[in-house]
């Protein structure tokens, strides 16, 4: 690509910063406390503790072009907030060097910017004169960034008494209408409702489809996903995967998951005749995993033993959501058994939202359960999607019951 398409360079970017507190004591004692930690070097310069040290960002080397919507993901204090901030001059880095060409726009934190004393009007023309634009080119885009922001009742009053969601409609809009070359936002969008978050998503489309660039922070992979077609992951200050925007998430999702494909359970609780034994995740090929895209088929494999013969037995697999809703409940084929150790393959072709899902089991004789367990397992279906069949979104639907049901079988 042409150099001039180039308007983020970065070369081994690295933030440093010292650990520990100061003032809290006298000045004598503030000199104790920090003496031993500091020695001369054979020049004549102080070198730190490195003890006392973390490294926020390490050598970072990034290029970003023209009209590129690159996101940036990771876990919380990988290193993210930093490198946004080091763009957007807020604070300088302890080593490298960034080139920028053009005027970037930046929305780190709820109400960066503004003053609170000054009305919404005023601070429109204060960020925009921050920006470089005259008086003109804020006056030609004033009436759009009032409507797109939707706060016209409040537009004169000081922005010390609005919302945060209000500070966020207003600081977006200015941000997004005032044509910087660079827009760079933080995850300060999840503040605002579900239609407002849309209509940002739609203007950064419009603002790259422009010729203009935006660096995008989320937490939310299915945002990033739809907005972004490329992407970093950010894990412990340094760049461990960068490319297509569905591969990062994909080794995101990996790295941020408790790999347990197999779980013991608990003994019966009294001397029931059925022992629940374990269960078994793993995808429709039986290769063990315990995360699935969206719409994915995978497969739950619950052992269990019978320590006498028992007519009308049930196997029963519940689905529960992250927020502790029954999503859905399979049953067994009823089975009478003589004693011995059986499994019942439960076969999950149900389109769940990305959540994380646990389950209920439980296991019958004649309609009365003699082995009941909850909170057993963990499940991620993650942001990826395989299909365009809807997900089912958990709410409070309770108990869905699913009419192909699988047999018991001895393992």
């Amino acid at each position: 690509m042409p150099k001039t398409d180039t308007v983020i360079e970065i070369s081994g970017l690295s933030k440093k910063y010292r650990l520990g507190q100061i003032n809290s004591g006298t000045f004598k004692e503030e000199i104790l406390k920090f003496w031993p930690k500091i020695r001369k070097s054979k020049t004549g310069g102080i070198e730190s503790n490195n003890d006392n040290e973390i490294w926020a960002l390490k050598d970072i080397n990034l290029t970003v072009n023209k009209g590129e919507v690159l996101g940036i993901i990771g876990r919380n204090g990988a290193g993210k907030s930093t490198l946004l901030k080091i763009l957007s001059r807020i604070t300088s880095p302890s080593e490298g060097k960034i080139k920028i060409n053009g005027k970037l726009a930046s929305l780190l934190e709820v109400g960066t910017g503004f003053h609170p004393e000054l009305t919404g009007r005023e601070n429109i023309f204060l960020n925009g004169s921050i920006l470089g634009m005259t008086k003109e080119d804020i006056q030609n885009q004033f009436d759009e960034i009032v409507n797109f922001s939707g706060i016209e009742k409040f537009l004169d009053t000081p922005v010390k008494r609005y919302s945060s969601g209000m500070y966020v409609r207003l600081a977006f809009a200015v941000a997004a209408h005032l044509n910087p070359d660079i827009l760079i936002i933080d995850e300060v969008l999840a503040v605002g409702d579900q239609s407002f978050q849309d209509k940002c998503i739609g203007k950064m489309k419009s603002v790259s489809k422009s010729g203009r660039t935006v660096l995008f922070v989320s937490h939310n992979l299915h945002t990033i996903r739809k907005l972004c077609d490329r992407a970093i992951l950010l894990e412990n200050g340094i760049i461990s995967t960068e490319g297509d925007v569905n591969e990062v998430i994909r080794k995101y999702s990996q790295h941020n998951t408790k790999i347990i494909t197999e779980v013991e359970l608990p003994p019966p609780k009294d001397n029931s005749p059925l022992i629940g034994k374990k269960l078994f995740f793993t995808d429709i090929e039986n290769n063990p995993r315990n995360t699935f895209f969206l719409r994915e088929s995978w497969k739950v494999k619950f052992q269990f033993e019978i320590t006498e013969a028992l007519p009308h037995v049930i196997a029963v697999l519940g689905i529960v959501s992250n927020e502790g809703i029954t999503i859905s409940s399979i049953w067994s084929e009823p089975k009478d058994l003589k004693r011995g150790l059986y499994f019942v393959d439960y076969q999950i072709n149900f389109p769940f939202a990305a959540n994380e899902l646990n389950f209920i089991v439980s296991l019958s004789c004649r309609e009365k359960a003699l082995y009941y367990e909850e909170n057993i397992g963990n499940v991620v279906i993650s942001e990826i999607s395989i299909g365009e069949q809807p997900a089912y979104q958990a709410s409070g639907h309770g108990l869905l019951l699913i009419e192909d049901r699988p047999i018991i079988q001895e393992s």
